[in-house]
């Protein structure tokens, strides 16, 4: 158990949607939520390095990352994995350096095979071949967990690692050049509502099944880990369910409002055809996600109509 009270916690990249609900949920309680100015560059060491040794934080959550979609990942792959490469490692070993407590590194499901065994154990990392799709980020992030991995058995750091699925919440990117399905799903809804289109296109068959989880449930079991738990191996955080992306698509435009048809692209990628995780491991401790999907969707379209929608 890991007392969070009354420590000084550092959120690495809280502008973006996980450490923007990470901050907010850990402001409500007896912490000091600190945060690093844009003018510290994370690819930058001896920034990150100067950082540290001016706020020394006992805690660090790391959710600063460079991410998107399949289609940027695919445009930018060098960008993909040099950048993420050099923030994690720049901001690992600068906590190491300052006695940071403990820290939580956040990866991506997409680390896992291509075809992994479903529900994704944790212990299914390394087991074959990536989704080409967005390997680039993948393997940046699996870099990370064997970072903290070798940080704890190397120096005996309290560096732990968690396995987010697909997120989407307050926050999120809904560039349609760069976002990932859920936000880039609302976008287009709301904007053929607005046009009176027929109908909407989506990228693929439809398919492919995925599983997705609330920024906010995202923090409450980040929290949940830093308090909880203390190990080399990484866990997986994530609903529990899966659906089709033609099913995620009949419940955007019920929230959203559209009632126009869907039609597929089947010239693009599907990518992987399933990715559900096991989140037993996590459940045994004690956790497990409460804002159901289309609730969640209600509150990230609201969030959308506030601050990014146009008029």
């Amino acid at each position: 158990m890991y007392d969070l009270k009354g420590k000084r916690i550092y959120v690495a990249g809280h502008r973006g949607m996980v450490g923007g609900a990470v901050a907010r949920q850990l402001e409500a309680r007896d912490v000091e939520v600190l945060t690093a100015p844009r003018t510290v560059d994370l690819r930058d060491q001896a920034a990150v390095r100067a950082w540290f040794a001016e706020n020394k934080p006992d805690a660090v959550v790391m959710a600063a990352a460079k991410v998107g979609g399949i289609l940027a990942n695919d445009s930018f792959p060098a960008e993909f994995l040099y950048d993420n490469l050099m923030i994690e490692a720049n901001v690992i070993e600068a906590a190491h350096r300052s006695g940071v407590e403990k820290m939580l590194f956040l990866g991506s499901s997409c680390i896992y095979p291509k075809l992994a065994p479903q529900p994704i154990p944790e212990d299914a990392l390394l087991t074959g071949p990536l989704e080409p799709t967005n390997e680039w980020y993948a393997i940046a992030k699996i870099t990370g967990i064997k970072l903290c991995e070798a940080y704890r058995k190397q120096y005996g750091s309290d560096f732990i690692s968690a396995m987010p699925t697909n997120l989407y919440g307050p926050g999120d990117n809904f560039d349609l050049q760069s976002s990932h399905v859920l936000p880039a799903l609302i976008r287009k809804a709301h904007e053929a509502k607005l046009a009176g289109d027929d109908s909407i296109m989506i990228w693929g068959t439809g398919t492919p099944r995925r599983e997705f989880l609330h920024v906010d449930d995202l923090a409450a079991g980040c929290i949940f880990l830093l308090e909880n738990y203390s190990d080399a191996g990484h866990v997986n955080l994530g609903s529990g369910t899966d659906l089709t992306i033609n099913e995620l698509v009949e419940t955007v435009c019920r929230v959203v409002g559209f009632e126009g048809s869907i039609e597929r692209d089947i010239t693009k990628p599907d990518g992987t055809p399933r990715k559900l995780m096991d989140g037993s491991k996590i459940a045994a401790m004690g956790w497990k996600p409460t804002i159901s999907l289309e609730d969640g969707i209600t509150d990230a379209y609201r969030w959308f109509l506030d601050n990014v929608a146009e008029g």
